[in-house]
């Protein structure tokens, strides 16, 4: 049956082999954790620099606004469309080839003068910085079985990190240089990637893993979530947890802008810092996994994804209940992320990219959820209202584990016992 974990094993120990030749070693797959980071933050970047952007080029708030949602629907069609990829091409060739478009794209944003010319580059540039997801399915295919955990975890860390940093960083950059100036060193940055990731990657000349063409291979996508009941748990794992990261992320400088604080914006982009403490859960999650602890792993951090919004629901007097509950969040989020990329990539190496990118759609899903609810709740029942949001998604997802932990063997276990870890 597809999906059981004997295939799960048989298959992940076959795809092991797959480049026994080439170590990766800890320096690369530090090298994947930056290219990542540095690939999704652009996705982020414009947040804090909308009012300014808006000003330069004379856009209404409505087409500001904007902005932001065509990077994302960039975003979530390069997940569905590009990311799959990964599967027939080359992957060194694909990740080379993605981000030297993305260094054009960074340019073209750049370089803009009028609304319509920015709009196209942000819709190009969400488009192009799903290699992050690519990245993420050639690390986890580089891994043997025993470690997989742990390199997803690593190169996730670079991933949340990205994420966190992103506000912070291009606000520095923007009072420093100019909105433009936050591409322009994108731009340099990522020219450099591309280069060090030619000369470092691994080039297969073998066949690829599949022969199927590119509507085959989007339909193929569909078929695994039909044929896998694990892939479709863990989306829905995502798609929640991602709701309450966004909730959480996309409205947090609203009461802080507000009294009592009156927070200036660059101390309201310095909490990312605070979130970083998320990259530390990616790596222990990931060694948890790796030692058949996926199942126990999950449902700890939901718990505790949970249980974070209790010191969140008194961020309006205490900054200190923020800080907590912020640490309590990141850590639980990025925690069963890891899981769940390390989990449902076992199911089919010969099909990584196309799980990573379809399981992504659903953190996409979330995150957008939870943006768009945490925002207009916030206009018309205040704080108290998005903290009790929040804690729906995560008690939705711990409901959903304590009723689904026992329903299946854990298939991290399976693939450990086996490869004589």
């Amino acid at each position: 049956m597809p999906g059981s974990d004997e295939a799960v094993t048989r298959r992940t120990e076959a795809r092991s082999g797959e480049s026994s030749a080439f170590v990766l070693s800890r320096g690369v797959v530090i090298l994947f954790a930056v290219a990542c980071g540095a690939a999704v933050a652009n996705v982020y970047f414009s947040q804090p620099l909308l009012v300014t952007v808006g000003h330069d080029l004379a856009m209404s708030p409505a087409l500001v606004g904007s902005v932001v949602t065509l990077t994302h629907v960039g975003y979530g069609l390069g997940l569905f469309f590009l990311v799959p990829l990964g599967d027939v091409a080359d992957r060194r060739r694909l990740i080379v080839t993605q981000l030297l478009l993305l260094v054009v794209a960074l340019a073209v944003i750049a370089a803009a003068h009028t609304a319509a010319i920015l709009l196209a580059g942000m819709a190009a540039m969400g488009l192009l910085a799903v290699v992050t997801q690519t990245l993420v399915a050639f690390a986890a295919s580089l891994a043997p079985p025993a470690g997989r955990g742990r390199v997803v975890g690593l190169v996730t860390s670079g991933v949340v990190i990205g994420i966190l940093l992103a506000r912070t960083a291009s606000g520095l950059m923007a009072d420093l240089a100019g909105w433009r100036s936050v591409y322009v060193v994108s731009a340099s940055l990522t020219a450099l990637l591309a280069l060090v990731l030619y000369r470092v990657l691994p080039h297969h000349s073998d066949a690829p893993p599949t022969t199927l063409r590119y509507g085959q291979l989007l339909r193929s996508t569909i078929t695994l979530f039909a044929q896998e009941r694990l892939l479709r748990l863990r989306a829905l794992f995502g798609l929640l947890i991602f709701a309450a990261f966004s909730t959480l992320w996309s409205s947090v400088a609203l009461p802080l802008s507000e009294a009592p604080y009156f927070l200036p914006h660059s101390a309201i982009g310095a909490l990312g810092l605070i979130g970083v403490a998320g990259a530390l859960a990616a790596t222990v999650a990931g060694r948890l996994n790796d030692r058949g602890l996926s199942r126990r792993t999950t449902g700890i951090a939901l718990a505790l994804l949970a249980a974070s919004w209790l010191p969140l629901a008194f961020t309006r007097s205490s900054l200190w209940a923020l800080v907590v509950g912020v640490i309590l969040l990141d850590l639980a989020v990025q925690a069963v992320h890891v899981t769940n990329q390390t989990l449902i990539y076992a199911l089919h190496p010969d099909a990584g990219s196309r799980l990573i990118g379809g399981y992504m759609v659903f953190y996409s899903i979330g995150s957008a959820t939870g943006a768009i609810a945490a925002t207009s709740l916030y206009t018309v029942a205040g704080w108290g209202a998005v903290c009790t949001l929040g804690a729906a998604f995560s008690c939705l997802g711990l409901v959903l584990w304590a009723f689904t932990r026992h329903s299946a063997p854990d298939p991290a276990a399976k693939v450990i016992s086996r490869s004589g870890s």
